[in-house]
């Protein structure tokens, strides 16, 4: 009897040993088969911005600084993917090589050609807003300008999002201004202050300056950006708004720019591979 139910138990434990080990091994390859598609569609993506990089040759001053920035998000994103271990990894190179085809449709506005089919959102780009008036302040001794068309005082591109968890809107700008902040992951003691005087009371803008002064950038944007998101999704699912149920193009939450047909998909050759839209 005692036998019997030795072997019984080790029967059981076996069992389980075997349903153990066949679930995690039905994750890893889950998890590793997420990983290529991730890294498949970020390359896919990374590929077309290195297109657009070696055929295209700014023609002033604009354009130029728009493909040297679109250059150094190409180098960002293929260095990102290289090194990606995770499907979130793989989804921040491609968001990375997004942002670089933004600054591509900005070198293609500046030189008065068509920029293209429009792109999917990236993170934190909806709540930043985007400067819809020209302005110019005086910030710490120099002109500082903003205005939403490249002109010879506003060279300088920004596709709009969060920097060091705080917005800045999609404009032209006259210096790199927030570079300082990416760089060195926080913004200087004046940078409410040339927010504020810049921004303030203009339409477009995601929040003014008490926006950006408490922060709300690191967390509350992302949040608001996630409910638009899934808002006009609904709206368009359910018929609402005039949606016709189509989708929304992928941002980080899953796809990313698939050829789901959503608002600005990179699929169905809309960049037409290298070189060409």
């Amino acid at each position: 009897m005692n036998g019997v139910l030795l072997v019984l138990i080790l029967v059981v434990v076996a069992a389980i040993a075997l349903a153990v080990w066949s679930s995690s091994r039905a994750s890893g390859n889950r998890n590793a088969a997420s990983l290529a598609d991730a890294k498949a569609d970020a390359r896919r993506v990374i590929e077309r911005l290195g297109g657009q990089v070696l055929n295209l040759n700014g023609t002033n001053e604009a354009s130029n600084q728009a493909l040297a920035d679109a250059s150094e998000r190409f180098t960002a994103a293929s260095s990102q993917i290289d090194q990606a271990t995770t499907a979130k990894q793989a989804m921040l190179a491609k968001e990375s090589a997004v942002e670089g085809l933004y600054y591509v449709r900005a070198a293609r506005t500046a030189m008065g050609i068509d920029p293209g089919p429009e792109l999917e959102t990236i993170t934190g780009q909806k709540s930043a807003g985007a400067v819809t008036e020209d302005r110019k302040v005086q910030f710490e001794g120099r002109d500082i300008e903003a205005s939403p068309v490249p002109t010879d005082r506003t060279p300088n591109y920004y596709p709009g999002g969060r920097v060091a968890g705080r917005p800045v809107p999609a404009g032209w700008y006259s210096e790199p201004w927030w570079k300082t902040a990416l760089v060195a992951g926080a913004w200087g003691v004046g940078s409410m202050l040339l927010f504020d005087s810049l921004f303030s009371g203009m339409h477009g803008v995601g929040y003014g300056a008490s926006g950006f002064e408490n922060g709300y950038g690191s967390g509350f944007d992302q949040g608001f950006d996630q409910g638009y998101d899934q808002g006009l999704d609904a709206g368009q699912d359910g018929g609402g708004w005039g949606g016709d149920g189509g989708g929304w193009a992928d941002s980080s939450g899953g796809g990313w720019g698939g050829d789901s047909g959503g608002l600005g998909d990179f699929g169905g050759g809309d960049f037409g591979g290298f070189g060409d839209f």
